[in-house]
């Protein structure tokens, strides 16, 4: 559907005009015939010609068309929708001729695998390709098709009508919209080929299964696909007649209502069938054929179903899914349908009995639609937590009856036993023996109520499996520890969590260079869980054991001196941590810059810079070429230059630096500087 660049009538121009076009598409009936939603889809594949004499007038939802931004108001006009698989993959050609040539058809493809059909009203990215062109005429997807989307245009213009045919991808579903934008309700062929996809089924088409009701007078039939509800004659007279002069009288497709397709029907005869061997079988009916599949390739007249009509006998009391550990409830699964007016809620038709006292509180089945089930849950007064043996016994209720199955058939009084054991626990214990490098830990478990397996995880990436564990740690703080116990019925798992507080380790703060006769700032920064004494060595012969150490003083000499610093904490396990860090007591605070320096790797005068800059805060040093440009910078009186720019040597020359800072005592600001030469 397309606004005012669609223009083909008089009448229809007066309406764009007018401004009436887009109340009539408000207005227009909505479309619900088969066919013309998504969700309802013809069914289709790439052998035969699609032919839609008539095409209802009626306009659902906007659709929005990939690169084709006009203003027009797309959307699915007069539609119908076809959905198809992909077989094999490769492009895909079709042809939609209209029946009158000047009828005006567009079309959009979609990808619609695994989504909801609706989709395509609300999510772009499904369109695989299409074609909205003003032009009337055959339209479709071909191999010299263009490669774009073909927006709305004026009809007087001729626009391409074909779309460059699509890659499709094998197991793929898609749907292909056909929007008849002609007012009229001409119709019109699709047909597919040209493409070197494949949209045909390649499987027979089969008769997969027979089911016969209780009274042998219904046969439920299972299809091996989907396969065409018209193709299937509702008077029966696709089935060959069974002996007796016993005769189909109706077959009703299941879900025809809604769909064009099924896969299951079922047949109503003119009188039950004697109990015997039978065997279902097909000819071609009124409608002059078996049943079809999508292709309208019929199910052979030589594909047969053997199946048997037994005696009507009462369903009994047989088959009790295993029980779990410390079961509320216990269910039973049937051979044949039961009626679920039968079960009464309150558990009456079902009593129990066993190693300890447990009483019936209710029952009930997955009831479906018509009021049959399969199963029945029958739901005790307490779990079975202990170890014993039950019996569960089907007898009369309050209805004076026990249950009755499809075939109205009384369930005879009968009993089933079931045994449990006894639950588990994985509470486990611990014992903690705390270490200096490492940790032990002793796990146990106390066993007991037959169990026989012990899965244990320590998070160390290996599973343990005695009932007793001991477990190294290597290092400290929280652990989680988990056990999972089973008796082989009941398991149970318990998780905890240990704290091993004794991670121990010392460290301090200390100045790495320091100025002569001025005390030394040092501060302990200790990491300890438990209580801890302190001992330092200051390098001097010098000792302290307080756990913060006053300010030290060092002796003053002519020359740097260096000193190792130890401090060692000991915790109350008699674990000991032990830090040692070198500092230098400079001869001087006073700031130099030399005036040479000879970077050639020997060690010695390798770096330029500012010296003995311990008290300089703020500080920027830099060194100029001769023609003024920056080659060096540094804010660390401790990184020197090396003599290169770009880690390229720089020639043997004299250079300019420049030197400030912020005096940390007086906290005056100075700017330096000089020259320096630079020799190879």
């Amino acid at each position: 559907m397309k606004f005012f660049l669609r223009i083909k009538y008089y009448l229809f121009f007066l309406l764009v005009c007018a401004g009436l076009f887009q109340s009539v598409l408000v207005n227009a009936q909505t479309c619900t015939t088969l066919g013309q939603t998504p969700s309802t889809a013809f069914p289709v594949c790439g052998t035969t010609v699609f032919q839609q004499t008539t095409v209802p007038i009626c306009y659902t939802r906007a659709l929005v068309v990939p690169g084709c931004n006009d203003g027009a108001a797309y959307g699915d006009k007069n539609p119908y929708w076809y959905r198809f698989t992909c077989f094999v993959s490769g492009s895909l050609a079709f042809t939609i001729t209209p029946t009158d040539l000047n009828d005006d058809y567009d079309w959009q493809l979609y990808d619609i695998t695994g989504r909801n059909p609706d989709d395509v009203f609300t999510n772009p990215a499904l369109v695989v390709t299409g074609n909205w062109s003003g032009s009337s005429g055959t339209t479709g997807a071909s191999a010299t098709g263009i490669t774009t989307i073909q927006c709305a245009s004026n009809p007087a213009n001729s626009t391409p009508r074909f779309a460059r045919s699509p890659n499709i991808v094998a197991g793929r579903t898609y749907l292909l919209l056909v929007s008849h934008f002609t007012d009229s309700q001409s119709g019109y062929g699709l047909s597919f080929g040209g493409g070197t996809a494949v949209i045909t089924d390649p499987k027979d088409p089969l008769m997969a299964d027979v089911k016969p009701n209780c009274g042998g007078d219904q046969l439920r039939v299972k299809l091996n696909k989907k396969m065409k509800c018209s193709s299937i004659a509702a008077n029966g007279s696709d089935i060959v007649a069974f002996p007796g002069g016993i005769n189909a009288v109706s077959v009703i497709p299941i879900g025809c209502n809604s769909n064009f397709e099924t896969d299951s029907v079922v047949i109503t005869l003119s009188q039950p069938l004697p109990a015997g061997n039978y065997t279902l079988q097909l000819k071609n009916g009124s409608d002059n054929n078996t049943i079809v599949d999508l292709c309208d390739k019929p199910i052979p007249l030589t594909d047969a179903l053997n199946f048997q009509i037994q005696l009507l006998q009462p369903t009994r009391l047989d088959s009790l899914v295993p029980v779990t550990c410390a079961p509320g409830e216990v269910r039973f699964v049937f051979k044949k349908l039961i009626r679920c007016s039968s079960i009464d809620p309150n558990g009456t038709d079902f009593d129990v009995t066993g190693t300890y006292p447990v009483t019936v509180t209710g029952a009930k089945g997955s009831c479906s639609a018509d009021g049959l089930t399969s199963e029945i849950v029958v739901s005790f007064s307490q779990p079975l937590q202990a170890k014993g043996t039950f019996t569960v016994r089907l007898k009369p209720g309050f209805d004076g009856n026990t249950i009755i199955d499809e075939c109205n058939q009384n369930t005879p009084v009968s009993q089933m036993s079931f045994s449990v054991k006894d639950t588990v626990n994985a509470d486990f214990s611990y014992n903690i023996r705390l270490g200096c490098l490492a940790d032990t830990v002793d796990y146990s478990h106390p066993g007991g109520n037959e169990i026989n397996s012990w899965l244990w995880n320590f998070g160390t990436g290996a599973g343990a499996t005695n009932q007793n564990e001991q477990v190294i740690y290597k290092t400290f703080g929280e652990k989680t520890a988990t056990l999972i116990v089973s008796n082989g019925f009941c398991r149970d798992s318990v998780s905890a969590k240990i704290y091993l507080d004794n991670f121990l380790k010392a460290d301090f703060v200390i100045d790495t260079f320091n100025c002569p006769a001025e005390p030394v700032l040092i501060t302990g920064e200790p990491t300890s869980e438990r209580p801890v004494t302190h001992f330092w060595s200051f390098g001097d012969g010098q000792t302290s054991t307080d756990e913060q150490p006053l300010q030290h003083l060092y002796p003053v000499t002519f020359a740097d001196a260096k000193y190792k610093v130890s401090y060692t904490v000991t915790n109350d396990l008699g674990c000991s941590n032990t830090m040692e860090k070198t500092i230098t007591v400079v001869k001087t605070c006073r700031i130099d810059v030399p005036n040479v320096f000879t970077p050639n790797g020997d060690g010695l005068n390798d770096f330029f810079g500012p010296l003995n800059a311990i008290k300089a805060d703020q500080l920027i040093f830099r060194v100029y070429n001769r023609w003024g440009n920056l080659i060096f910078e540094t804010k660390d009186w401790l990184n020197g230059w090396d003599g290169k720019y770009k880690s390229i040597d720089q020639e043997p020359t004299t250079y300019v630096w420049r030197l400030s800072y912020i005096n940390r005592d007086t906290k005056k600001s100075s700017e330096l500087k000089g020259i320096v030469q630079l020799i190879r």
